[in-house]
């Protein structure tokens, strides 16, 4: 049995998205922006239906959404666009430590050309702390960028609130929601939210096509494009647009507005049992906050055994992951665990388990098996385990 715990890096295409799919990769592959014959003209009322789907989903205006590459190109174009656009107000964004790398490098970029950014602290759940935004706020304070929901722990962010206070200090408020689209209820107005990144792979629609909201009205954002050549997306985004995917992003949304209530039910109960039977291994912690979090998600500490050991005991039977899929390749522990407060040693035990629709009780009941075996035969093997296990203080030995 190959089991896929691994849904916050991908998901699998949905096959009603597969479907409605297949025809603009076959007969109707006419090019959006031509607009002299009927292989262009369907193909443009193809990209009109989904920006009006996408639109939907995040409860905006389709003249909001700007179809991109996916998130990334979203995160990018809405950081730099803005900051370019309004360098006249200011030169000061205001992040969190545990957003995903996308939006920290970034930032990082927007440093080293000048910009000033405030990195705010989490606590040990992973929570943002709303006094200390809003004393981070000065009047060079362009924008705050915090994510909807957190890729490695499932954390949901206070959007409401958050957007409040930027309404307040009359700052703009940008959120990756790349994790929350199609698996949580959305509404950008209601939250204050003046731009959000999306990607369609992470709810069922195809890789390579994302889509950034950015408000045209109460307020009117202005966001400088950062590649040129045709002026396309309102002169936002230029760029041939991607048919098929964003055919795909559109039928996902229509998807998850009738499915995320009866998904999210029936994968909370899956993550429950599991996370139940994981948690009650001896020497097992919960990685973030018990309640606010996706349904689908738990971050596990199994500690005194290093995550990629325990992995490799699964024989490939079970993807799961150790962190955000985009440094898997690194040693380093994850960033959000770090800033969490985890210690090296807790955060390199880590395993993020992320559930999807094809999910079922008996892939969770062998999951659970393999898991329990894996740990038993690494603990039993290990020395520091019996260290631990004859009272030494190991955890002062690691530090």
């Amino acid at each position: 049995m190959l089991i896929y715990f691994d849904h916050n890096s991908t998901t699998p295409m949905h096959p009603q998205v597969l479907e409605a799919v297949m025809p603009y990769l076959t007969e109707t592959y006419g090019n959006a922006a031509s607009r002299s014959h009927p292989f262009g003209w369907k193909a443009d009322v193809a990209v009109t239906k989904s920006r009006e789907s996408v639109a939907n989903i995040l409860g905006a205006a389709p003249k909001e959404i700007v179809f991109t590459s996916g998130a990334t190109e979203a995160i990018n174009l809405a950081l730099k666009g803005i900051m370019e656009a309004y360098h006249s107000k200011g030169n000061h964004v205001i992040t969190l430590k545990t957003e995903h790398k996308a939006v920290l490098d970034v930032c990082d970029k927007l440093e080293r050309q000048g910009a000033e950014v405030t990195y705010l602290d989490v606590d040990k759940d992973g929570c943002i702390n709303l006094e200390e935004l809003k004393a981070a706020i000065t009047e060079k304070t362009v924008l705050v960028a915090a994510m909807w929901a957190n890729n490695e722990t499932g954390l949901i962010h206070p959007m409401k609130a958050i957007g409040d206070i930027c309404r307040e200090h009359n700052v703009f408020f940008m959120t990756d929601a790349t994790q929350a689209v199609g698996k949580l209820p959305i509404n950008v107005k209601d939250c204050g939210i003046h731009l959000l990144a999306c990607s369609a792979h992470k709810f069922g629609g195809m890789k390579g096509v994302g889509a950034l909201y950015v408000s045209n009205s109460e307020p009117k954002v202005k966001v400088n494009a950062i590649q040129d050549g045709g002026g396309h997306e309102r002169g936002r985004r230029s760029g041939t647009l991607n048919v098929p995917g964003i055919v795909s992003l559109g039928k996902a949304a229509d998807i998850a507005i009738d499915s995320m209530e009866a998904n999210s039910l029936r994968l909370g109960k899956l993550r429950d049992y599991l996370e139940q039977e994981l948690l009650s291994i001896e020497e097992s912690y919960l990685n973030g906050h018990a309640q606010n979090r996706m349904s689908h998600v738990t971050n596990i500490s199994f500690k005194y055994i290093e995550s990629e050991a325990l992995i490799a005991t699964f024989n490939q039977s079970i993807a799961v992951s150790t962190g955000s899929a985009c440094t898997s390749a690194s040693l380093e522990p994850s960033h959000v665990l770090l800033a969490q407060g985890l210690s090296d040693h807790m955060a390199h035990s880590a395993i993020r388990f992320s559930l999807g629709m094809q999910n079922t009780i008996e892939e969770i009941e062998y999951a659970i098996d393999l898991i329990k075996n894996g740990v038993k035969k690494l603990r039993a093997e290990s020395p520091i385990w019996q260290m631990y296990k004859d009272g030494v203080d190991v955890d002062s030995l690691l530090e």
